[in-house]
């Protein structure tokens, strides 16, 4: 799958993928996209609470950008965290040395826990940090399980449904349905009318909020 760097509007970096002609973020900011969709509608809208250990599911952890936003505001939430990544075509020690979000995003420690994040072997549990547990797993996401009722929030982050239309079908969305907490929200950038009518097929109540900037609206799902 071959890969290049670009750059999005708010200086962020991102890549592109030649073959899908499709960016792992909006050319309109790569931060500010994660920022509003999967920290602003998804972990803010969970009450926090430090005597608990959050569990997120990412589906596709690409540059580990979601993942890299998330520790800082754990960090000031006071809670713990399982963090568990589902990537298919994970990013070279190269491309991951080619971004900029370490020097973007400042947080005591943020060089190391990235390099931690970026370095950690796949398809085994890291300890990153007293407070911070992550499991990449590199395998297609079809081929998944857990157990039911594992996860508190849902990244849901693959290639849009027109490149990658296999990863909003509902057997995915069922399966990912079935593996969230009661209660638990499920966050992601596209509305498109397939991938709605998907969702609350799948049994979740799901609703439209606004969007970053170039994207009128996002979707966010509860269980």
């Amino acid at each position: 799958m071959k890969r290049s760097i670009v750059i999005t509007d708010d200086g962020s970096t991102s890549l592109k993928v030649e073959d899908l002609d499709e960016s792992f973020h909006s050319h309109f900011g790569a931060i500010q996209e994660s920022q509003h969709i999967f920290i602003g509608a998804g972990l803010n809208s969970i009450i926090p609470n430090p005597d608990a250990t959050r569990s997120i599911l990412e589906i596709g952890f690409g540059t580990g950008l979601n993942c890299f936003l998330t520790i800082p505001q754990m960090i000031s939430r006071g809670e713990k965290l399982y963090y568990e990544a589902i990537e298919k075509y994970p990013l070279s020690q190269e491309e991951y040395q080619a971004l900029n979000y370490k020097q973007l995003i400042q947080f005591p420690d943020s060089d190391s826990i990235f390099q931690q994040i970026t370095e950690t072997p796949y398809d085994q549990v890291a300890q990153i940090s007293p407070y911070f547990q992550l499991y990449k797993r590199e395998l297609d996401f079809r081929k998944a399980q857990w157990e039911k009722e594992r996860f508190d929030l849902v990244y849901f982050d693959p290639f849009s449904p027109d490149k990658q239309p296999e990863m909003w079908s509902l057997p995915v969305v069922s399966e990912v349905y079935q593996a969230m907490k009661s209660n638990g929200v499920l966050v992601t950038y596209s509305t498109k009318g397939i991938v709605k009518r998907v969702f609350k097929e799948a049994g979740f109540i799901i609703e439209k909020i606004p969007g970053p900037p170039g994207k009128r609206e996002i979707l966010r799902a509860l269980k």
